[in-house]
């Protein structure tokens, strides 16, 4: 496996990593997950009780990983590119298999909104007006794979397999930042390197979309990595928990996740460990940050039994589609 390989590969895998630890904590108060989970050292099962994950499986994906293989695989199929209506059924097949399936994982409240409103007639550039959660965000990372190149042509890419659910100022200011981080990564860049990319893609992606009154995501990835630079991993939790967020509102969650990058630059494990035990959205900051850490430092970065326990539990063709999808990026 090339270092390019094996970079792709990190992306997806830690994004199901992160995921898939995040899976019996997500939705969840910070307190309960101390008291229940102690210190987070691996996967776990959900309890019964669960709002969302009731008895799942450790080591189980949830919709963070489960949308981002649905993209990559429009991605292929498109030869780079996703038709925003073939996404947006796509997104409504793969709801009612969960229905089928009997799970309560199901669309955000953006994503459900959109897509029945193209299902209903509205033209794909304005069902998504209002989409402004982490949907676009937590399954971007597909596309920091496939497109390298000018920043311009990777936010066209980003606006292109987002604006049917999240065309928003925020929406795609999130989305942008973490494929171009995780684009960075591929590249060879270090966490640093790729914190830095966001940031100039969030600036440039927030002036896509349709406008709304949010914080500004570039001002807040740069601010919440200030603010939990140097600072102990518990410690540095409880301010991402408490001042940055970890709500399903891209300019929370977006920003937790590169805070935890700063805890742990050198460390995709311990980087997603720390995301999955922060409360809140915390499957899918454990998703974004684990797909940025794993496309900085590579799919051998990840303890190997992580990486089997996702193969083993999910049977997604990870493999196979970070092969897919770098070539598109070649």
């Amino acid at each position: 496996m090339t270092g390019a390989e094996a970079r792709a590969a990190g992306a997806l895998y830690g994004l199901a990593i992160g995921d898939a630890l995040g899976m019996p904590t997500q939705s969840l108060p910070r307190e309960r997950i101390r008291r229940d989970f102690g210190s987070l050292t691996g996967f776990e099962p959900a309890a019964a009780d669960h709002p969302i994950a009731a008895g799942m499986r450790a080591g189980s994906v949830t919709d963070d990983t489960e949308q981002a293989v649905l993209l990559a695989r429009l991605l292929l199929d498109g030869a780079g590119h996703i038709d925003p209506v073939a996404l947006a059924q796509a997104l409504l097949a793969w709801e009612d298999d969960m229905r089928r399936r009997g799970s309560l994982d199901l669309l955000g409240p953006s994503t459900k909104r959109a897509v029945a409103a193209v299902a209903a007639g509205t033209p794909v550039e304005e069902a998504g007006r209002r989409g402004d959660t982490n949907g676009a965000a937590m399954r971007i990372a597909p596309v920091g794979i496939a497109s390298g190149g000018e920043p311009a042509a990777l936010l066209d890419s980003v606006v292109e397999a987002s604006l049917v659910t999240h065309n928003t100022s925020v929406a795609l200011a999130g989305a942008a930042a973490v494929a171009a981080a995780v684009s960075a990564g591929v590249d060879g860049a270090d966490v640093k390197e790729a914190v830095q990319r966001a940031e100039e893609a969030a600036s440039a992606g927030v002036r896509r979309g349709h406008w709304i009154a949010a914080a500004d995501v570039a001002s807040r990835i740069r601010w919440a990595g200030e603010l939990v630079a140097g600072r102990p991993a518990e410690a540095a939790a409880a301010d991402i928990y408490h001042l940055v967020g970890t709500s399903v509102a891209t300019q929370e969650s977006v920003p937790a996740a590169f805070a935890v990058l700063s805890v742990h630059p050198d460390d995709p494990w311990q980087a997603c460990l720390l995301a999955a035990s922060l409360g809140g959205d915390c499957d899918t900051i454990a998703a974004i940050a684990g797909a940025i850490a794993g496309a900085c430092h590579g799919v051998g970065s990840f303890p190997e039994d992580a990486v089997t326990t996702i193969r083993t539990v999910n049977r997604l063709p990870l493999d196979e589609l970070a092969r897919g999808l770098l070539a598109l990026r070649a």
